[in-house]
């Protein structure tokens, strides 16, 4: 992977001296409205994911098979990222990418179709799809939040920013837990009635557009960037290529959930609000520290992924899920928060929207083959010792690359 910019220019306006001219106000204003679209889009999409997997264990999907259309599902967004994000820099129509992206969800509460034709290969195409507009929507989200963020703290802006984004991720598993709870388990009811927050998240979206609209991702005209600085991204990214790799999806830890508490599917949406739930106060503590200590705050979502999948193998009881589940919200916070405010450090800011989109890409490929790797480990009945070798090994190395990162990112600063 080469991310070597090939530029040598004078820099006469800079994206920082951009950036600079806007208030602290306008900034808060900014990660607040888009805060409020993430809610609503989360209540949507991530009141759908919550169901998803027990839903293809009731289509009669295995292990393997909602690893991969998960995973695909992910690596479908995050590469949707690296051509919005570029398509988004080059546009300049950072607003357009973000309508595009958010009218997508309209996807997740069509899942019923699949009960009357297509069974989970259909609602697997209706998955991917929601996965390309999150694919077009978030790298310019994200430029616009970039944007701004040196006013308040990179860390600080993405971490409020997802914390309205996970407000929005528990309201929608708890609320589809219960519509499945009150209907004794009925998929169709529970995915329908998703389409209410989803015509409220595209007027949100309308006025948020109509308050804030004037503001765009600001990018130097002119700059200089040395070669040296492309090798703490290049290894960051790598590193989190195998973090994400090492990490055992949600969608399987949700799957396990549907195998133990079958005739109780409402609680696997419940698991995923409690995923949810840890995600948020982690993203924002995570953001806050960032800002104080940098890129050392990494290594603490990478050994705790260590955890993670050796304590779901461990056992088949809901206890453990719930020990998983507690350990993944708190990764699932940082990769939201400090993973993303990293590139917005170590991205030349004219390609920041590119950056996002190699980012995110890298993200994909993991989750595509963590999924199919432990989806396979699951449906085999791997020992827990086999998952612990695996895990270890990957994460060692991505481990040694963040501790490269930093180190080369430190000397180039000299």
């Amino acid at each position: 992977m080469n991310l070597r910019y090939s530029l040598q220019v004078v820099m006469v306006n800079s994206a920082d001296s951009s950036e600079s001219s806007i208030s602290s106000r306008t900034a808060y204003k900014v990660v607040f409205f888009l805060g409020l679209v993430s809610l609503f889009g989360d209540i949507v999409y991530e009141g759908a994911r919550g169901l998803i997997p027990s839903f293809f264990l009731y289509l009669g999907a295995s292990a393997t098979i909602v690893g991969i259309v998960t995973g695909l599902g992910e690596l479908v967004g995050y590469t949707g990222r690296l051509a919005g994000g570029f398509l988004a820099d080059l546009s300049k129509r950072y607003w357009l990418f973000i309508f595009i992206g958010y009218g997508l969800i309209a996807a997740l509460p069509s899942m019923p179709l699949s009960l009357i034709a297509g069974g989970w290969l259909l609602a697997a195409i209706l998955i991917i799809a929601e996965r390309f507009g999150k694919g077009f929507r978030a790298p310019a989200r994200d430029a616009i939040i970039a944007s701004v963020s040196s006013k308040i703290g990179r860390g600080k802006a993405f971490g409020i920013h997802e914390f309205f984004d996970q407000l929005g991720a528990v309201t929608g598993p708890l609320l589809v837990a219960g519509i499945m709870a009150y209907t004794q388990e009925n998929y169709a009811v529970s995915f329908g009635v998703l389409f209410i927050p989803y015509l409220i998240l595209m007027c949100v979206l309308t006025l948020t557009y109509f308050s804030i609209r004037d503001i765009e991702a600001k990018s130097s005209k002119k700059y200089t960037i040395k070669g040296p600085m492309t090798r703490p991204l290049a290894m960051y990214i790598t590193g989190v290529f195998l973090n994400s790799l090492g990490l055992i999806p949600a969608s399987l830890i949700l799957y396990k959930a549907g195998l133990i508490a079958k005739g109780y599917e409402w609680l696997v949406p419940a698991v995923y609000a409690l995923i949810q739930l840890i995600d948020a106060p982690s993203a924002l503590a995570a953001g806050f520290v960032y800002d104080k200590i940098g890129l050392s705050v990494l290594f603490v979502p990478f050994f705790l992924t260590i955890l993670i999948s050796p304590v779901l193998f461990s056992e088949n009881t809901l206890a453990i899920v719930f020990a998983a589940s507690i350990l993944y919200g708190i990764v699932l916070g940082m990769i939201e928060s400090t993973y993303r405010a990293a590139i917005a450090d170590l991205a030349p800011p004219k390609y920041r929207g590119t950056a996002y989109g190699v980012f995110y890409t890298a993200l994909g490929l993991g989750s595509l083959l963590s999924g199919a790797i432990y989806g396979l480990m699951m449906d085999l009945k791997f020992g827990v010792g086999q998952v612990l070798v695996y895990v270890v090994i990957i994460e060692a190395l991505a481990l040694a690359l963040l501790a490269s990162a930093i180190k080369n990112l430190k000397e180039s600063s000299k």
